[in-house]
């Protein structure tokens, strides 16, 4: 009887720990997904911001800001320096004053990709950032 008891809470116990294993094996396993598709849509913000830069008329303002929301997972806030000579004057600038013809015209680009509150399980925060520096 007393063996029987013993077994009983023996493979209560790596039940138990089974579960446990499971739990966090599937957390892991989601933020991996999360953390994977944040640098996808990273890059994919990145090149799409170089693409809105190109298509922008630079005579009188700049674009300095693009916040995308993506299928209500996933906040997507791209900032943008610039440097080069004549830039106006509602630009990000960081430097006006460059004397190379090389360096003039050439953007910074900030993503931050960040998962909505709503969709975290817990108070693990999700995000990525990616910064590109792309000649204009």
């Amino acid at each position: 009887m007393l063996t029987a008891i013993i077994f009983i809470l023996l493979v209560g116990m790596l039940l138990a720990f089974a579960i446990s294993s499971l739990t966090t094996a599937t957390k892991r396993t989601t933020d991996i997904y999360f953390i994977e598709q944040a640098q996808a849509l990273a890059k994919s913000g990145t090149e799409y911001a170089i693409l809105a830069i190109q298509g922008h008329n630079f005579a009188t303002n700049c674009l300095n800001r693009i916040n995308i929301s993506y299928q209500n997972t996933y906040d997507i806030n791209i900032t943008i320096h610039y440097i080069g000579r004549g830039l106006p004057a509602t630009c990000n600038i960081l430097d006006n004053t460059l004397q190379t013809d090389e360096s003039n015209g050439t953007a910074i680009i900030d993503t931050v990709v960040t998962l909505k509150p709503a969709m975290r399980t817990d108070e693990t925060a999700i995000s990525f950032a990616r910064r590109t520096i792309q000649k204009l």
